[in-house]
């Protein structure tokens, strides 16, 4: 189906009709929310439309699995309870024990925690790279290098990963390119047109968009893949309900529009705090002196809306600015209409303290919502003192 509507029309017509056919019973628009746990056989093993118990598979779920296919151009789409789920499901369903990861410098902490101590105690070996310097990433390869992890943009130092080099060096080792594209969103990036294998996601974030549901898709280039993937959904049962999936598709078909908006308040945010005396560095990929401006200008529509800085005066500064802000949420995720900010170094990335991952103690992480811009700079301004 993915196909079938990826030759047919452009994004923003898929995040609104891909896997969501109107009910052929109804005529619904919106598919049902399947709140169901097993399924009424047609005799032993007569299954309908292959429906036979809720882990292993949905309607509602379903639509949104194809749907994420659809929207990231791959072959298969699978949807999970969590972004750590589908991490999970995907790093065992690739690795054994003795196998090599290589896993960026600035990863997300909960990603890194999965890697340091979770995959470790199962004897999976990991080592970092920064994945912003191809070189530094083949100096990583090991001859037992079956992963190379990627955030691009990172999180939170908002770093850029030339996914299209690193595809070709994963290629060239024998290893898998998954990329995390969780702060671009698949409205602006593609990640497996330019080569990567599979695409993880937090679907909790800008896919869904409105803070209101906790959720992970994985989605694969390769159709063997996906099986060997969808097989291990099942029987690990780390699946998105049905009624999960349903708010993730509702928030999908208004990915586009909020993302323009996300990027253009993104923007604007920038720039005030470029120009800012109490900013020492800001760190976003649309600003031309960020070190990764082309090579994003190149394989991203726009730059998104995620901004992070450092603030002049060091750690107790940063976390006063938090503890000001007033239109900014104070709190941990991202990606909803509501804009959010933190402070990564006692909050998202707590789980990195100490580690080659660890954040600088003066950042400030934002996530930039949909709200009036000039509001967003007031509050800003204001927080900055």
């Amino acid at each position: 189906m993915s196909d079938q509507y990826g030759q047919q029309y452009a994004f923003e017509t898929l995040a609104i009709h891909a896997g969501q056919e109107a009910d052929p019973q109804t005529g619904a628009v919106v598919p049902p929310i399947y709140q169901v746990s097993t399924y009424k056989q047609d005799g032993v093993g007569g299954l309908r439309g292959g429906y036979e118990y809720s882990r292993s598979a949905n309607p509602t779920r379903t639509a949104l699995e194809e749907n994420l296919a659809a929207l990231e151009g791959g072959r298969r789409g699978l949807a999970f309870a969590s972004g750590l789920a589908a991490e999970d499901c995907l790093l065992r369903t690739v690795l054994k024990p003795g196998d090599h990861i290589l896993i960026p410098n600035d990863a997300y902490g909960g990603t890194f925690r999965l890697f340091s101590k979770v995959l470790q105690r199962w004897g999976v070996e990991w080592s970092v790279a920064n994945m912003h310097e191809p070189e530094s990433v083949r100096a990583g390869i090991r001859t037992t290098t079956k992963v190379v992890w990627v955030e691009t943009p990172s999180n939170p130092l908002l770093g850029i990963a030339e996914i299209a080099a690193l595809a070709q060096i994963s290629r060239d080792a024998g290893a898998l390119l998954v990329v995390d594209n969780t702060f671009a969103s698949p409205y602006l990036q593609q990640p497996l047109a330019l080569g990567a294998d599979v695409v993880v996601h937090s679907t909790t974030k800008y896919m869904g968009g409105h803070s209101d549901v906790v959720g992970g898709a994985l989605v694969s280039a390769d159709a063997g893949l996906g099986e060997e993937l969808a097989y291990h959904q099942n029987a690990m049962g780390g699946v998105a309900g049905p009624f999960d999936s349903w708010l993730v598709l509702r928030g999908i078909k208004t990915l586009g529009v909020r993302m323009d908006r996300h990027c253009d308040n993104a923007t604007r945010v920038a720039e005030l705090l470029t120009g800012h005396p109490k900013v020492v560095q800001v760190l976003y990929p649309g600003l031309p002196e960020h070190p990764g401006h082309e090579v994003a200008a190149k394989q991203m529509k726009a730059f998104g809306g995620m901004v992070s800085f450092r603030v002049a005066g060091g750690e107790q500064a940063a976390v006063d600015v938090c503890n000001r802000a007033q239109l900014f949420t104070l709190g941990e995720s991202l990606g909803g209409v509501e804009s959010l900010i933190e402070h990564p170094g006692r909050m998202t990335h707590a789980s990195a303290a100490g580690s080659a991952l660890e954040v600088p103690a003066d950042l400030v992480r934002l996530s930039v919502g949909i709200e009036s811009v000039d509001d967003l700079l007031a509050d800003l301004t204001q927080a900055l003192g």
